[in-house]
């Protein structure tokens, strides 16, 4: 690499550093202004595509615990300190409306006035809740954040993991019991294990684990990334498999690009945060070929296509806000590991589609997506149970801390 290379590369870094700076800035401004719930506390259920709130809209605690994230991560990272204030706000509703005092974990969905509304124990969302908990601890110190999340991740364990087989059940009800509905959402399949609960229980574990370095957690970390290497990752595609049953048989026929980016940084961030480096050398060894199937799914303009349905063989041609901006730190993280440029093209190109299609210059954040003529999917929501600061402002964080390591 010649000296004019490296100021060249060096020049760019910097570029993209500074416009991650001020795009996380713009995202959480969004969410400062227009979110917070001041008549009924924690923070409104629903924003459309056009700014329009929906007061009576149900509050997600997925939407809460990424709210929560969000802002922990963003205050540790710049230590502006209404950033720590919102976090306050999502750690003090989360525990007061979604915290389920009779039975531990967390609901589903409370009300506009706060009240338990779908009362389920979907996994997913529990893991969320140790996730968003652990990285306030973080910030705060607050204890009882910090026990609250050692408490759920204990709940998750004794009652969502199956012994027989390994991995996690969906959902149970309120009570921990068997659930007949299983799915995430009405588009999943109702079967009993899923990539998507896995990765971020996962992703959980790990945070968690930065705050409790417990060794049977770092061995069910350890557990987790084997299940991604033996039966999630696909042997043969090296895309994510997406539904399972007990004993790991496949149950889908989908690839999902976005998720396959998202697991290719993710996995690789576990093992390096419980400092297991042979293991993290044989998921740097398939996340790469993760990362190289998630590509497959860029289009021409820089934008990762949503989805494709094997059986049809057919593409879902819409491109969402998240996959692009988990693409922005996949291919940046496969920059990293492999020293080959083309997925540092491949990063900085998911911005600049970003900046083209998906951030919103008139009403502030990202919009949802946009179908493949570009227009916009107008509707979407901008706030809602799925659509968060979580995917964009990580995004951001990630290569600001990525580029600082490396311009050190």
């Amino acid at each position: 690499m010649t000296l004019a290379h490296i100021n060249h590369l060096t020049e760019e870094l910097s570029a993209y550093r500074t416009e991650m700076s001020e795009e996380l800035q713009s995202i959480l401004d969004y969410w400062m202004k227009y979110v917070p719930d001041e008549l009924h506390g924690g923070f409104v259920g629903r924003i459309d595509h056009d700014n329009k709130i929906d007061p009576f809209a149900p509050k997600g605690s997925v939407l809460n615990s990424r709210i929560l994230w969000s802002f922990s991560a963003a205050f540790l990272q710049t230590n502006r300190k209404e950033y720590l204030e919102v976090a306050e706000r999502a750690f003090e509703y989360l525990l007061a409306n979604f915290f389920d005092e009779e039975y531990g974990g967390i609901y589903w969905t409370v009300d506009y006035k706060g009240n338990p509304l779908d009362t389920k124990k979907q996994i997913y969302a529990q893991a969320f809740a140790v996730y968003g908990l652990s990285e306030y601890y973080k910030a705060s110190q607050n204890k009882v954040a910090r026990l609250t999340a050692i408490n759920i991740y204990y709940d998750i364990v004794g009652n969502s993991y199956e012994k027989k087989h390994g991995g996690y059940i969906e959902a149970l009800t309120r009570e921990w019991k068997e659930s007949d509905d299983l799915r995430l959402s009405e588009k999943d399949e109702n079967e009993r294990k899923s990539m998507n609960t896995h990765l971020h229980i996962l992703e959980a574990y790990a945070n968690l684990y930065g705050i409790w370095p417990d060794e049977k957690l770092k061995e069910e970390i350890k557990e987790l990334i084997h299940l991604f290497l033996d039966h999630i990752i696909s042997k043969e595609t090296h895309h994510l498999n997406l539904f399972f049953d007990d004993e790991w048989n496949v149950r889908s026929k989908l690839i999902s690009y976005g998720h396959d980016i998202e697991a290719a940084w993710l996995i690789p961030e576990a093992a390096t945060i419980i400092e297991d480096k042979m293991l993290l050398q044989q998921v740097n060894n398939r996340t790469i070929l993760l990362t190289n199937a998630a590509a497959k799914g860029l289009d021409a303009d820089g934008g990762l296509w949503y989805e494709f349905d094997i059986e049809k063989r057919k593409l879902i041609k819409q491109k969402h806000w998240w996959p692009q901006a988990e693409a922005m730190v996949g291919f940046f993280n496969a920059w990293q590991v492999s020293g080959d440029e083309k997925f540092l093209n491949q990063s900085i190109n998911s911005w600049h589609f970003i900046q083209k299609y998906i951030k919103d210059n008139h009403n502030g954040e990202w919009k949802w997506g946009v179908h493949d003529d570009h227009l916009t999917m107008t509707n979407e929501d901008k706030v809602g149970i799925w659509k968060c600061p979580y995917h964009n402002s990580r995004a951001c964080l990630e290569i600001m801390k990525r580029i600082d390591a490396l311009l050190q």
